[in-house]
């Protein structure tokens, strides 16, 4: 991984040495809080310590309306969704989640537990945060 953007997305560089392409890619069935989001920068830095500077497997699922690439990620052998989750640090992203469901059981586990994002109180999804009205600084 050459780079993490937040919790849910990085960038990877595939390919031969000399030849690398770039790729970005949004990990498959979760969605991690905004950067300016409350624990937006926590969930950015633990996905960084799973897969900054490391070897990647990708399995691209699909291509976002973005361009991104969608697919599974695993780093030093975990999947890198199931560890975003039951570490509190993302949503299982039921929209998007069909065939990933045992993610619901992660986040629940999260929940009850009190890990990551669910220690705060009344935290919001990323899919509502992301619809709020957006407040204006004109002078």
């Amino acid at each position: 991984m050459v780079a993490i953007t937040d919790g849910d997305t990085l960038k990877a560089r595939c390919g031969e040495p000399g030849s690398y392409q770039q790729i970005t890619v949004r990990i498959s069935a979760i969605d991690a809080p905004e950067k300016r989001q409350p624990f937006g920068e926590a969930s950015r830095q633990n996905l960084a310590g799973l897969c900054f500077k490391t070897w990647a497997r990708i399995s691209p699922k699909d291509t976002d309306r973005y361009g991104r690439t969608v697919g599974d990620v695993e780093c030093r052998g975990q999947d890198v969704a199931a560890e975003q989750v039951q570490a509190g640090m993302a949503w299982y992203y039921v929209k998007y989640g069909r065939g990933y469901e045992a993610l619901a059981g992660l986040e629940a586990g999260a929940r009850a537990m009190g890990r990551g994002l669910w220690a705060l109180p009344g935290a919001v999804e990323p899919w509502s945060w992301r619809k709020r009205p957006k407040t204006s600084t004109s002078l």
